[in-house]
């Protein structure tokens, strides 16, 4: 079931930046976020609604200033969509279960899947592994 709610209960519930990426589709500045570095286990969450998006084994390195995963924690977790921005064409990924704004899809990632999912670190909260 897809979670909705208004602009203005989003902006009640998230800071401007997460607001600003999640619900407006912006991009934080590479090398800003708290998990880009992050080498802490467990599962990263969306900000906006809790669904679990990312497992921390599937994190890397890719060198591009934000968290980079090889895939989401599952299928069901994230859709994509085309992103024909003025200039550019990419692929956006998305929450499933609330539409979040959550980054960017490549396909030039390690094995096994050679997808990079380029995360924005205000998308995500990470439930660390006790």
């Amino acid at each position: 079931m897809k979670i909705k709610k208004t602009a203005e209960e989003w902006q009640q519930q998230l800071t401007p930046e997460q607001y600003s990426v999640t619900r407006q589709k912006a991009t934080e500045q590479p090398f800003s976020g708290e998990y880009d570095d992050c080498k802490d286990e467990g599962i990263f969450k969306c900000v906006c609604c809790g669904a679990e998006l990312f497992k921390s084994d599937d994190k890397f390195d890719s060198g591009s200033g934000w968290p980079s995963f090889t895939a989401p924690k599952d299928e069901e977790s994230v859709t994509a969509e085309e992103d024909n921005a003025p200039m550019m064409r990419r692929t956006e990924v998305l929450c499933k279960a609330c539409d979040a704004h959550l980054g960017h899809v490549f396909d030039d990632g390690p094995g096994p899947t050679g997808k990079r999912y380029c995360i924005n670190s205000v998308a995500l909260k990470l439930d660390k592994k006790e």
